[in-house]
């Protein structure tokens, strides 16, 4: 076999034993070797290959929390605050007003067929204010006004939430009154359209007959994500709740089965979706299905919402502005038992706990587990995490709990925290890296697309500048550097995975995984991050955007 040699004007290998090199050796699919020209193989089969030159070489990076959703949501109609590009390159504005988001649903309902669901997303109500300067409040008499002849629906950009028309109020059955948690009402004790949580959006996806987090399963949404991942300098990526039916695990082998497939996909089952003991069958047996580019085996469990979407499970002294404590995506019993049945199991856990009262059940839930069921090398990661305390960080050293913080939310609602939910004091704390890298915590960071959107650099710039939309710093003693923050986008998110051990470095016997960038980000301006280039992407030595 072909050995090709690759020159780059630097490699950053990610490897603490050989953290640089200008040269690296692929047999096949893996490394070979990894240094200098001198230290390459030499012979007739090696062909050495310079259209890198003049490139930054790093390995593949890792996103260790987003969403085959990217890959769907862009079916769909888009209504952010913040301007966003398409799957295919198109730029969609950021709507700054009601008025504006009435108007793109009013010209977009126009090109349907009469009666067609319209199903939007990206809506963010807080940063939009009512009439007394709180958070507003999108209820089913906003988007009547914008489309009344169809059912309405519009994902808030959390997917914790959601608003529908008067007419989906009426197909799902809702307008009866609530028969579960998360509908809101308005003063007459009417549903106002606002339905946040699981449970109650399931309501209208029953009654759309499409469940929406469902779309993951789709072979051409399957698709498009790993292209999008790709363009970014991603080689492994998550989808971090994927429903695991059997039609989406077929979709997933057939679709990254594929040679041409530019990434490795590693799905994590929604356990609320399973009893456990279906839940956990279902798991392993998809472990046999397992290939080079498709990891089965993560469990991912809900348990709060999101801060800014007033769903998150806060302490004391709860949300700043004075709103009522978040939702439980499940009883404080059931999250546990759960954890506990999964640990059991020998499976890895990934815990969805925004609010720091989350992250205080499932501290005490993983506490349980392991002094019921001692394992050494669980792994088990929280996700999110966004104000987690000191006492909390070091219980989970003792614990050996991984930490995956969701650092694109201080540029993203940092500024609102600030403001409204968190006040100024806890945004000392947010996603307090830092702190957790003292204490020798294992550390990934993530985007959560469709959240917020897919790109590691733009992520580790978040860490390390810390800056919010508007500019202001928040939590400067909690900023990493660059080369930290690098590790937590390749290596540190591959261990969060149990993946370590074959990518998130450039290391012999590891998969050739490489990101090929424009710069270096060791050496440009740390505030230039998010804005270095990416070239193309190399998974296992087979090159994806090289021309």
């Amino acid at each position: 076999m072909t050995i090709t040699i690759y020159s780059a004007r630097r490699i950053l290998t990610m490897n603490p034993s050989q953290p640089e090199a200008t040269h690296i050796a692929v047999d096949g699919e893996r490394v070979l070797a990894v240094g200098d020209a001198d230290t390459m193989p030499h012979g007739e089969d090696c062909v050495w290959d310079e259209r890198f030159a003049d490139k930054v070489i790093m390995p593949g990076f890792v996103e260790g929390h987003s969403h085959a959703l990217e890959g769907a949501m862009w079916d769909h109609l888009y209504l952010g605050y913040f301007a966003r590009n398409d799957a295919e390159g198109r730029e969609w504005s950021g709507l700054k007003s009601v008025a504006e988001v009435q108007a793109r649903l009013r010209e977009h309902a126009a090109t349907l067929p009469p009666g067609e669901p319209l199903i939007a997303w990206g809506f963010d109500p807080v940063y939009f204010e009512d009439e007394d300067g709180g958070s507003l409040r999108l209820t089913r008499n906003e988007l009547d006004e914008a489309v009344a002849d169809r059912p309405l629906v519009v994902m808030h950009a959390s997917f914790h939430a959601m608003t529908v028309n008067s007419v989906m109020l009426e197909r799902s059955g809702i307008l009866d009154g609530p028969s579960v948690e998360g509908i809101i009402c308005d003063e007459q004790g009417l549903p106002n359209g606002e339905l946040k949580e699981m449970a109650a959006m399931f309501v209208v996806f029953d009654a759309l007959g499409r469940n929406l987090f469902n779309d993951v399963g789709s072979p051409h949404v399957l698709r498009r994500y790993g292209a999008i991942a790709a363009a970014v300098g991603v080689t492994t990526i998550t989808d971090l709740y994927n429903p695991m039916t059997d039609d989406a695990i077929e979709s997933m082998v057939d679709v990254t089965s594929s040679p041409d497939y530019p990434v490795r996909l590693v799905p994590a089952m929604g356990v609320l979706s399973w009893s456990a003991e279906e839940g956990i069958e279902r798991l392993q047996a998809a472990r046999s299905r397992n290939h080079e580019r498709l990891h089965f085996g993560l469990a991912k469990l809900m348990t709060d919402g999101s801060i800014q979407g007033y769903t998150a499970r806060l302490k004391w002294p709860l949300y700043h502005d004075g709103h009522d404590n978040g939702l439980w995506n499940a009883a404080p019993e059931v999250l546990t038992d759960l954890v506990q049945a999964y640990h059991q199991a020998g499976l890895q856990l990934h815990i969805h706990t925004n609010g720091d009262e989350a992250v205080e059940l499932m501290l005490d839930a993983i506490d349980q587990a392991l002094t019921l069921w001692p394992r050494a090398d669980h792994r088990h990661t929280l996700q999110h995490c966004q104000v987690i305390d000191h006492a909390q960080l070091r219980r989970s050293a003792k614990l050996g709990v991984c930490l995956n913080m969701f650092a694109n939310h201080i540029y993203y609602w940092g500024d609102i925290h600030y403001q409204r939910t968190l006040g100024p004091s806890r945004c000392q704390r947010l996603e307090p890296l830092a702190s957790a890298r003292r204490l020798g915590i294992p550390l990934a960071i993530h985007s959560d697309a469709p959240v917020t959107p897919l790109g590691p650099l733009f992520t580790a710039w978040c860490a390390v500048n810390r800056r919010t939309a508007s500019g202001r710093q928040l939590g400067e003693h909690e900023a990493v550097s660059v080369s930290e923050a690098l590790e937590m986008i390749t290596l540190g998110a591959a261990y969060t995975l149990g993946l370590d051990d074959r990518v998130g470095s450039l290391d012999v016997g590891k998969f050739a995984d490489m990101a090929i960038l424009d710069d270096d980000p060791l050496q440009i301006d740390p505030a230039e991050l998010c804005n270095v280039g990416v070239h193309a992407t190399m998974l296992g030595g087979r090159c994806h955007g090289c021309g």
